[in-house]
């Protein structure tokens, strides 16, 4: 069974030979995995989220069975970096570069109160030319021999806190401001009609998603979230279907968000992620005893604690154990819950990898 048919299985829950596995690395980790496994070094590719379409000669040599894709920076409007370190994307976002990530440091909205700040924003337009060119090119080269995963995450709400700041976007929802709506709704049409594209493009599973937990619970209230939240997720959901009925969603979002569970599974989410496992409530075999038939699963190695800090016989164990309880009903994606961080030993990653292929 080559990657491709065992990834379509797995998505489909139809008996692959194993679970399908979908990893991805911070930059870092990509430099010194490269130099160990003598591949030549990609640079990430320049996308709001880039980990996720980056390293694929790399990640594919490990044992990843599929690929991701993401809308790019167009060819006018690519991220530049200043002579102070000062990065600024295409959105007008500005970060610094802090060592692991880069941090916001301003926020284009920051000052949003009215309708009329949010419509003199020059929001990006998702079919400027260049926007494509790197996920068609990956589908044409790949998509005969692995999986193709859209990747769309920061949908609607993480887009929204990236252009105004997060703790002004949080108590915006509480005092609602003329411009949220508009703001909301710019976002979800931008990222609704570049879904689509990445659909038409030959996509397989489109991956969406904003955090809405922390480690302990959720960070809003879930009438807030059903408010704004749930109708445009419901809507950018059903035009991905008009371009393929057949596509599978999954949605990213971190923490503690086992209340969101049935609201998911009524939207009609095929697949969850990233499962983090030292956040409440997110226990495996609880999650399989009251979803499991409903929904599959996507992520849930820890990098919180294990793959750092664990020795690559408890990363291999905790493989089988995540299988044997995920994989039942047939529909389980292995992955890190989240990149693989510059703080895992190389023998952990590859044990990851190993641990997969001995299953």
């Amino acid at each position: 069974m080559n990657s491709r048919e065992r990834f379509i299985r797995t998505i489909c829950r139809n008996n692959p030979d194993r679970p399908a596995v979908f990893a991805t690395f911070t930059p870092q980790v990509a430099k010194r995995m490269s130099e160990k496994l003598g591949v030549d070094y990609e640079e990430p590719l320049d996308s709001l989220l880039s980990t996720r379409n980056s390293h694929t000669q790399l990640l594919l040599k490990l044992g990843n069975d599929a690929v991701g894709i993401a809308a790019c920076a167009p060819y006018d409007a690519p991220t530049v970096t200043d002579e102070n370190g000062i990065i600024t994307n295409e959105w007008g976002m500005k970060f610094i570069n802090k060592g692991l990530y880069n941090e916001f440091i301003e926020y284009p909205l920051a000052h949003a109160e009215k309708i009329e700040d949010v419509e003199r924003y020059l929001f990006p337009d998702p079919f400027a030319p260049g926007r494509f060119d790197e996920a068609r090119n990956a589908v044409a080269r790949y998509g005969k021999d692995y999986g193709i995963i859209a990747d769309l995450e920061t949908s609607v709400f993480e887009t929204a806190w990236y252009l105004t700041g997060l703790e002004k976007f949080l108590m915006d929802l509480l005092v609602e401001p003329p411009y949220l709506n508009v703001l909301l709704d710019k976002i979800l049409n931008i990222n609704i009609e570049t879904g689509k594209e990445l659909i038409r493009l030959g996509a397989d599973m489109i991956w969406c998603g904003d955090d809405f937990g922390g480690q302990n619970g959720l960070i809003m209230d879930l009438d807030t979230w059903r408010y704004y939240f749930k109708p445009r997720m419901r809507k950018m959901f059903s035009a991905f279907r008009e371009i393929n009925p057949d596509i599978k969603i999954a949605w990213h979002t971190c923490g503690a968000v086992r209340p969101l569970i049935p609201e998911f599974i009524e939207l009609g989410i095929d697949f969850l992620n990233p499962i983090q496992p030292r956040a409440a409530g997110m226990e495996p075999q609880a999650l399989m005893n009251d979803f499991g038939k409903s929904i599959s699963f996507f992520g849930g190695i820890c990098v919180q604690d294990l793959m750092p800090n664990g020795t690559p016989q408890q990363i291999r164990e905790e493989i089988k154990r995540r299988t044997k309880i995920h994989g039942r009903e047939g529909g389980y994606i292995i992955a890190p819950a989240h990149n693989f961080q510059d703080d895992t030993p190389d023998e952990n990653i590859l044990a990851f990898f190993e641990g997969v292929k001995a299953l």
